[in-house]
């Protein structure tokens, strides 16, 4: 099994069932998963996967969401951007159902779904295929012996600038000040990312295209205020640290 760099078994944390599904969110869950999952290829586990052969056409426009929770906001993104593709990530069953409800209510076809953790496929893609990524309320493992399960990690901020195309933007939000800071450190100080913000509502206020989420409204109902941190791939050659 792989290792992070403080020699931690690389394994999945975190919750993939909550409450028993509805019978009829049980039933579109068997039977849209099909339709909506990405199709990885089984003989060769390890395999490049070519993002033309996950959509079965051309992938002009590659978006990824990592840990979607309800997806609210990956189905509304992806409405809003028919010519992008898009792949979403979540091992919550919960949270899984809910987006493909979305997807089924809106008749989207350019979402594929992996209900799964997303680094073993994402190390897969090819480099320079992402457009944008985003990484929004991800669980902020409060405690500092947890902090090995944040996603953002020194090895993951090198796969995202291999994955992420010349000026693609990283998009992260969190309620949790500590892992925000957490976020904020990591990926400024990968020279591959330019953090966009130029004054403090550039942070404290969500971009123009936003689209808040469940989770995101009841943190605002508790008095907790997000962070919307934005980050720009700079060009290749220019990431020189």
């Amino acid at each position: 099994m792989a290792s992070d760099e403080d020699g931690h078994a690389r394994k999945f944390y975190g919750r993939r069932r909550g409450r028993r599904l509805r019978p009829w969110r049980e039933q579109l869950f068997d039977e849209a998963l099909p339709r909506y999952g990405l199709p990885l290829p089984e003989e060769d586990a390890a395999a490049p996967l070519d993002p033309a052969a996950l959509f079965g056409e051309p992938v002009d426009a590659l978006w990824i969401e990592v840990g979607f929770g309800g997806g609210e906001h990956l189905a509304a993104q992806a409405k809003a951007h028919a010519q992008a593709r898009f792949i979403g990530f979540e091992p919550f069953v919960n949270g899984v159902a809910s987006l493909l409800r979305h997807l089924e209510e809106a008749r989207l076809g350019n979402v594929r779904v992996h209900a799964d953790d997303a680094r073993p496929v994402l190390e897969r893609l090819p480099d320079a295929s992402v457009d944008r990524f985003f990484l929004l309320f991800p669980d902020p493992w409060p405690k500092k012996r947890h902090h090995f399960r944040r996603f953002i990690q020194p090895e993951t901020m090198a796969l995202l600038a291999r994955l992420l195309k010349d000026g693609a933007e990283l998009r992260i939000a969190s309620d949790d000040m500590g892992v925000a800071r957490w976020m904020l450190a990591h990926v400024t100080e990968h020279p591959a990312f330019e953090w966009l913000a130029r004054r403090p509502g550039d942070w404290r206020e969500p971009p123009a295209d936003w689209v808040q989420t469940r989770y995101e409204g009841k943190a605002l109902a508790q008095g907790r205020q997000p962070v919307y941190l934005r980050f720009r791939r700079r060009p290749r050659g220019q990431d020189v640290g």
